[in-house]
């Protein structure tokens, strides 16, 4: 994609730009998206160490809106 198309989708309003990216990503057919998603080993482990602590100590995650605060404070 040419980086001004980008740009210039980039300044629209963010309403119109969740618009495109959900009618992008719906585009996509199911194999595209296996396709484009597939974990290694390592990645799989990851994910399944993590569940494990989830299950362990639920009370240990951090809600998205907590995270998405200390985010934005470290700009």
């Amino acid at each position: 994609m040419a980086s001004s198309t980008l740009d210039d989708l980039l300044r629209l309003p963010a309403n119109e730009r969740a618009e495109i990216a959900l009618a992008l990503w719906e585009s996509l057919s199911d194999a595209d998206r296996e396709a484009e998603f597939v974990l290694t080993d390592e990645q799989k482990a990851e994910l399944d160490r993590r569940w494990l602590a989830h299950v362990a100590n639920p009370g240990a995650a951090v809600p998205w809106e907590t995270v998405r605060q200390r985010l934005r404070n470290r700009r």
